[in-house]
């Protein structure tokens, strides 16, 4: 079933990854991303298919009434949907946030950083942003270097909805853009 309702959501474009909106299709990526325990963990938990499938619909939403999200990632190389990243505002958020996560056979392939690093940019350039943090599970090794590789410095520890975080702040704009 489909509908003449479009939403235009931007695509980033780096050297091996598209940055784009969603597709029914992503729900099945979705879903490896978010079955996966070791992944799920640091990213909301484990989910059901079906729930993998309303996340793909609630970040449509929240393009809709946000005017950003996340985006899905997408490898040009193969076509393949291998995660998500982009600007971040769910109800309960202290701020907009800049978020990341790839399918575990993506992870190692410095795709995460490429695709954080466009959504950095985006949020600067075409959102106006003027600050951006990451929440960051206290346990998620790899995601805190990710971050600290962007250039984002730790500044706090706090509770988020049901969780635990860590705040790290991004560089500002005049010096992420220089």
């Amino acid at each position: 079933m489909t509908t003449d309702y479009a939403l235009t959501i931007p695509t980033l474009e780096t050297e091996r990854l598209l940055l784009r909106g969603w597709k029914d299709s992503d729900a099945e990526g979705y879903g490896e991303l978010y079955g996966d325990e070791d992944n799920a963990k640091f990213i909301g938990g484990v989910m059901a298919p079906w729930d993998a499938w309303r996340m793909v619909a609630q970040r449509i939403g929240q393009w809709h009434l946000r005017g950003f999200a996340m985006f899905a990632i997408e490898e040009k190389a193969s076509g393949q949907f291998i995660g998500h990243a982009g600007p971040n505002f769910p109800k309960g958020w202290p701020e907009p946030e800049i978020g990341w996560g790839l399918v575990k056979r993506f992870h190692g392939k410095g795709y995460a950083l490429e695709a954080a690093r466009a959504s950095l940019r985006f949020a600067y350039e075409a959102l106006g942003w003027d600050t951006a943090m990451s929440l960051v599970d206290p346990d998620n090794i790899p995601s805190r270097k990710l971050a600290e590789r962007l250039g984002a410095t730790y500044e706090s520890t706090q509770t988020v909805t049901s969780f635990t975080a860590d705040v790290y702040r991004h560089l500002s704009p005049t010096e992420f853009l220089k």
